[in-house]
């Protein structure tokens, strides 16, 4: 199969990108490395640095499909730059399905987010919970999410939304890389490379056994095999919604203190008021994806996803 994928010299889409040409499809990348890596992207896939409001330039019938992951995805830049998050990801996902809908690829698979849902009523958190977004992230994602189930039902798309909880590791020679950083492992493992002080715990009151955060954590590589179930189990003129998280949480402390044995360092923690819209316990239900995309996460140890962080953090600090 050939597919192009969005935003694939990011985290997430490289990863992607990288099983979909393991598994022998055809990829093209299509990244106008705003936030993204040139030299993420895989050796093999065809290259377009480009916005994906352009995609009606690249994209033709020969494609079997698109996995969508060009998006702006800090909560905190989202809140003081809203425009710029219905911009991009609202105007962009709406440019993308109109070059979908004229070229005829009808099979798309969405990166959303458990941002969507907000505070939660009930955890784990199924898919059936109500979606009150509490920042414009989560509130795009959501919207873009309505205009896929729009472009289901009337031009007769098959299309999967796929909502993370919360990514990390590494696979292979990709990981995460941001700038700025906001996602905790690899900001204890800046800690642990003395790039970083102490690391910040926001919050340690919360009604939770240890007073901390909890979340759900999903390796990356779990994640990105859930991408590829997803395109064989999309069906013409459906909308299919899962969650994708490991069904456990862990908490900001037991994260600190996995980080302190897997990389021998000291890890200085700060406790630091808490923040607000932060939700006491993040944990999904992914019970969906294992029934309809027959989806069976394998790398849920917390200390094996730590490590491959920290190998990815080696290697990056080397060349640098």
């Amino acid at each position: 199969m050939k597919y192009l994928v969005t935003g694939g010299a990011g985290y997430v889409g490289s990863v992607v990108a990288q099983h979909l040409l393991e598994a022998g499809h055809e990829v093209t990348v299509l990244d106008n490395l705003s936030t993204g890596f040139r030299e993420g992207v895989p050796a093999g896939a065809v290259f377009i640095e480009g916005d994906i409001r352009d995609a009606a330039k690249w994209l033709d019938p020969s494609y079997d499909g698109v996995l969508h992951f060009a998006a702006s995805s800090q909560v905190g830049e989202s809140v003081v730059k809203p425009e710029k998050y219905w911009d991009n990801n609202v105007g962009g996902s709406m440019a993308l399905l109109a070059a979908m809908r004229e070229t005829g690829v009808r099979t798309l698979v969405f990166s959303s987010t458990a941002a969507t849902y907000g505070e939660p009523e009930q955890v784990p958190i199924p898919e059936s919970a109500p979606a009150r977004p509490t920042n414009p992230y989560g509130a795009t994602k959501l919207a873009v999410d309505h205009m896929i189930t729009s472009e289901a039902h009337a031009h007769g798309l098959a299309a999967v939304s796929l909502r993370y909880f919360n990514v990390a590791g590494a696979y292979g020679d990709r990981g995460e890389r941001h700038d700025p950083e906001s996602h905790l492992i690899p900001l204890v493992l800046q800690v642990a490379q003395g790039r970083r002080d102490a690391i910040s715990v926001y919050g340690d009151d919360y009604p939770t056994p240890d007073g901390t955060c909890v979340r759900d954590y999903i390796h990356v590589a779990d994640l990105a095999e859930a991408h590829l179930l997803a395109l064989t189990a999309a069906r013409a003129g459906e909308h299919l919604i899962c969650n994708l998280g490991n069904g456990s949480g862990f908490s900001v402390r037991e994260v600190v203190e996995t980080v302190r044995e897997v990389t021998g360092h000291p890890i200085p923690e700060v406790v630091a008021p808490r923040r607000g819209g932060d939700p006491a316990v993040l944990v999904a239900s992914a019970d969906a994806a294992r029934e309809r995309l027959g989806w069976n996460p394998s790398r849920a140890d917390l200390a094996g996803i730590v490590a491959d962080a920290w190998r990815f953090a080696q290697s990056i600090a080397k060349e640098h």
